[in-house]
């Protein structure tokens, strides 16, 4: 029995990633038992990224994702769910208080018609909420995390926003004016699954499906800086809201992808928060309060004279020979933080599946230090002078989380050569700082 639950759930888990679940197996009475689609996809997420990774290096001759640029993914990613350490999702949470206390109808949670009419007002809310993130400028400081990747796979769907969701919530109420809560979490999930697969350069076409869903062909043309890609295909499962709302484009030249101004780094608060810092910088430079509070809620383009949403005569131009952001570093350093990334990635999967059981101050302590690996990776990969001294202080900090059982390691059998490693990683970054400090020292002499 045990065996067929676990199949049936890895089922689910496959399928819901392509939108393949029926109303039946997917309708709950109660918001408890609806499943976390998003976990039982996540082996998923891996076993395709290496598929494209393989499929890419058999089709292209070259790999498909780099290291740096991946593994940025990925923390992003894991710092988007940092938020549920401490708290219920805000669209969740926000439907269930609308829901409770003002919805105007309350349509079957068992009907099929029920849940087709969700999955399609989930999916025109998600329409408006990504023509939003792009459309208002404090929005937009969230999503652009989104947008950041140079290269454009599967782990480029995995580069979330940690903000994003505290302004997303509002544009979802409206249905919960008449769509149970259970209804809706299916919904939520499914419509966030399905647009993993669809961020991939190796599917070209889907044919006739071009017409009405989004396809890798669209979403491609929605990553890209080239100035006919900019907002456009704002559509999560459909693309027909674009086709109405005039929002749609093909995909003619080649697309390249990224944000319009790159930001030329991989250091993981900076890609998550940088834009805020740029909004404020920004309204500064004006001198009315009309035109300060317009650079916040206008559109990202703007300025003074212009309409609502800029334009792009500031914009670099496209030429179709750019190349990405990617500075070289040794093999061993590469092996070395993907090796870190994965004890990080271990802790950080102790963390969420723990968290009931963990006090507060544990969970800060370790939510701290795995925004501290994060960091510290991304200072590596950037080859700052000062990522010596922060990866030592790192370092101290592990061997300390490993003394007092806080870091396991990713194997039982593994546990002696993680501390051992650990240990000398300590050793080398130790020797390196004090190197460094001893060429300042002797320059300043």
């Amino acid at each position: 029995m045990a065996e067929e639950a676990e199949t049936g759930s890895s089922s689910v888990g496959f399928r819901s990633l392509f939108f393949m679940l029926t109303p039946n197996e997917s309708s709950f009475h109660k918001l408890e038992d609806v499943p976390q689609y998003v976990q039982q996809a996540t082996p998923f997420f891996v076993g395709l990224m290496v598929l494209e990774l393989v499929v890419g290096l058999l089709k292209t001759g070259s790999a498909v994702v780099t290291i740096s640029d991946g593994l940025t993914s990925v923390a992003c990613g894991m710092i988007s769910r940092i938020p549920l350490l401490f708290m219920r999702s805000c669209e969740l949470s926000a439907y269930m208080f609308v829901w409770d206390r003002y919805r105007l109808l309350e349509l079957p949670w068992d009907s099929a018609w029920t849940w087709w009419l969700t999955f399609v007002g989930v999916d025109f809310c998600y329409y408006w909420v990504h023509r939003f993130a792009h459309e208002v400028s404090f929005i937009w400081a969230s999503h652009q995390v989104h947008h950041s990747s140079e290269y454009y796979n599967l782990s480029t769907a995995l580069r979330q926003s940690l903000t994003q969701q505290f302004t997303s919530w509002i544009f979802y109420m409206p249905m919960a004016l008449i769509a149970p809560p259970t209804v809706f979490a299916v919904h939520i999930q499914l419509n966030l699954l399905y647009q993993f697969w669809i961020h991939t350069e190796l599917i070209r076409s889907l044919g006739p499906l071009e017409w009405v869903f989004n396809t890798p062909k669209h979403h491609r043309v929605h990553h890209g800086r080239n100035e006919y890609c900019i907002d456009k295909n704002y559509g999560g499962i459909l693309i027909i809201w674009d086709r109405l709302f005039g929002t749609f484009a093909e995909e003619t030249d080649k697309v390249v992808f990224g944000l319009v101004f790159p930001i030329d780094t991989f250091e993981i608060l900076y890609v998550q928060l940088h834009y805020y810092l740029n909004l404020w910088r920004k309204s500064k430079t004006f001198k009315t309060i009309g035109d300060k509070l317009s650079t916040f809620f206008k559109g990202p383009s703007w300025s003074p004279g212009k309409s609502r949403l800029g334009d792009h005569d500031d914009n670099p131009k496209v030429t179709g020979q750019e190349v990405p952001h990617e500075p070289s570093w040794s093999l061993p350093l590469q092996v070395y933080v993907v090796i870190h990334f994965l004890l990080a990635l271990g802790t950080y999967h102790d963390l969420f599946e723990n968290k009931m059981m963990l006090s507060q101050f544990t969970i800060l302590g370790m939510t701290g230090y795995i925004l501290l690996t994060l960091t510290s990776m991304g200072f590596i990969m950037d080859q700052r002078p000062t990522a010596a001294h922060l990866e030592m202080l790192r370092c101290v900090l592990m061997a300390v989380m490993q003394r007092y059982g806080c870091m396991k390691p990713l194997l039982p059998s593994l546990a002696g050569p993680t501390e051992a490693f650990v240990s000398l990683s300590l050793l080398l970054w130790a020797l390196q700082s004090f190197s460094q400090l001893l060429r300042i020292k002797k320059k300043a002499d």
